[in-house]
């Protein structure tokens, strides 16, 4: 009968789930993209949908800003929906030099600066990576469309405004692509529920060169990166 985050009934939603962080970004992929669609979720405005595509289920669901935000909604559908797999459809800002605004990078693994994996007490530090079939087909996708894309580390930020001015420069040391915040909580997630998931994300602004696209871009702009997902989930 649903959770305090989610109204949705058993069965509701897809076995594959497409997560943006913002919400309407939910709603332009569900009224663009899908066929048949049901809204299973209006619970603190984080919509929910589910229709096809080319046939298939899928459900489509925002997640909020942040480790928190993502580590509940991905949770929740792992662990009392059923869910199996969930793509994650985000923006980040570059910190390569070779990474430009509009490119899209997938995340083979999320380093983080958050303390989200310390409620495993492990004996040392999980890498948490994405599952290696869904990246592959989405590799293989991008690349038959065309794309620029880039595939590598990624940093999962617990701040958007970090007081730590040198911060961004260690990253870009280890050559870590670019920095988003949910991409970690949602491996560490998938990791622990024994679950798949995966990371695709446009570069939406440069840390160095402050190249940036606007607030109606980010949400309307990223069909790229839309139609990946789509085909990377409907792709067995």
């Amino acid at each position: 009968m649903g959770t305090p985050h989610n109204g949705a009934n058993i069965g509701d939603i897809a076995k594959t789930v497409l997560m943006p962080g913002d919400p309407l970004r939910a709603k332009f992929i569900a009224d663009n993209y899908l066929e048949d669609v049901v809204c299973f979720n209006t619970v603190r405005n984080m919509f929910g949908y589910t229709g096809t595509y080319k046939g298939k289920k899928i459900s489509v669901m925002g997640h909020g800003m942040g480790m928190p935000s993502v580590g509940i909604y991905s949770y929740e559908l792992y662990d009392q929906y059923g869910v199996e797999e969930i793509i994650r459809i985000g923006s980040a800002g570059a910190l390569a030099d070779d990474v430009d605004v509009m490119d899209i990078v997938i995340a083979m693994g999320a380093s983080t600066n958050s303390n989200y994996a310390s409620q495993y007490k492990l004996p040392g530090i999980l890498a948490p990576i994405a599952d290696f079939g869904l990246l592959r087909k989405a590799v293989e996708i991008a690349e038959g469309k065309n794309c620029k894309v880039k595939v590598g580390n990624v940093l999962s930020s617990d701040t958007f405004y970090c007081d730590d001015e040198n911060a961004n420069d260690a990253w870009k040391k280890m050559h870590v692509l670019a920095v988003e915040m949910e991409a970690a909580a949602l491996y560490y997630n998938a990791a622990r529920l024994g679950k798949k998931a995966l990371c695709i994300l446009t570069i939406s602004d440069h840390i160095y060169t402050h190249k940036e696209l606007s607030a109606k871009e980010r949400q309307t702009g990223f069909t790229q990166m839309m139609e990946i997902a789509l085909e990377t989930a409907i792709c067995k």
